[in-house]
């Protein structure tokens, strides 16, 4: 003897709550993302003051070998980053401003706008190996 079919009703959201949905998700998002700027550029500028801080080590590590501070980033064991132009990952540009036998100065420069303000966020590192901004984005 057959058994007979069951069918069982699965209740489902239609086209238009999916909508209605979306689009409240969307309103909230509009609404908090001027909040969460200033969180994002923080966090992108973790990357600058950790490569100045690997930047730092190889400086004085330079500097133990050769009794000085180069201004020659390839003297280094520092590899920058490929930056996002150079399809990399990396959000900023890093130099060796000034580097004599008792001091040195290098750079990270944002290559991207994080707020869209027209500012592009600076931070620098000497022979002390602290971090310092000194343009914010």
């Amino acid at each position: 003897m057959a058994q007979p079919l069951i069918t069982k009703k699965i209740s489902a959201l239609n086209l238009q709550e999916t909508l209605i949905v979306l689009a409240i998700i969307g309103i909230l998002l509009l609404l908090a993302l001027p909040n969460l700027m200033p969180l994002i550029s923080k966090a992108k500028s973790i990357e600058a003051q950790t490569q100045l801080k690997a930047l730092y080590n190889s400086q004085t590590t330079y500097r133990y070998m050769y009794s000085k501070y180069t201004g020659e980033i390839n003297e280094l064991d520092f590899i920058p980053p490929k930056t996002v132009e150079e399809n990399g990952t990396a959000n900023y540009r890093y130099e060796i401003l000034t580097a004599d036998n008792v001091s040195f100065k290098a750079r990270a420069e944002a290559i991207t706008d994080f707020d869209g303000d027209g500012v592009f966020n600076v931070w620098e590192i000497d022979e002390n190996g602290n971090p310092k901004q000194i343009i914010k984005d």
